[in-house]
């Protein structure tokens, strides 16, 4: 015979457990975007990667309890031109042999101002780690186009950081030290 007391005394444990504060979301890279700009001589060069990954934690409640995780595939860098692509992919700038990913990792997340975030963490670019910070605009979430999902948006992410401090050093006075990076994340929970 079941004890109904036990019954009840299990729906009040499971009832006194926090509930998840934090919903998931993976980054969906057919609608997202990880893209680059550099100055080569006297115009800008554009650039981008194809494959990348990663998992965003919200947390609507408390915004600081949020994380951010991101893995680029250095290899997949598409400039549209294949002869420069063959050359970044070499020791000269990415190094994908020995670093064929590029990794980021939040450390904390705070809300500036109303749907504007700052993401702060840690870079990883050829073995070389910096703590850098996206400012982001967080565009609100929204029903998917498969009917039950749920899609966030994180748009106009941009930082720039110096090629130097992560060893990459070719081509002084041709190509500017400064890469700007810019981040358009579409993301399904």
């Amino acid at each position: 015979m079941r004890h109904p007391f036990r019954a009840i005394l299990a729906v009040l444990a499971l009832a006194a457990l926090p509930a998840l504060a934090q919903d998931a979301y993976k980054i969906d890279p057919v609608h997202s975007e990880v893209s680059f700009k550099i100055r080569h001589l006297l115009a800008k060069v554009s650039g981008r990667f194809t494959k990348f990954s990663g998992t965003i934690k919200v947390d609507a409640a408390d915004i600081s309890k949020s994380s951010v995780e991101v893995s680029i595939d250095a290899t997949s860098i598409n400039t549209d031109n294949e002869m420069r692509d063959k050359h970044l992919k070499t020791g000269d700038f990415f190094d994908v042999e020995k670093f064929p990913t590029i990794t980021f990792k939040s450390t904390s997340v705070k809300e500036v101002a109303k749907g504007k975030l700052e993401v702060t963490g840690d870079f990883t670019l050829r073995g070389v780690t910096k703590r850098i910070t996206f400012p982001i605009t967080a565009a609100g979430t929204q029903p998917g186009m498969k009917p039950g999902t749920v899609v966030a948006g994180f748009i106009d992410g941009a930082v720039t950081i110096n090629r130097n401090d992560y060893g990459i050093k070719y081509g002084p006075g041709v190509l500017g030290d400064e890469v700007a990076i810019s981040l358009n994340i579409e993301a399904g929970k």
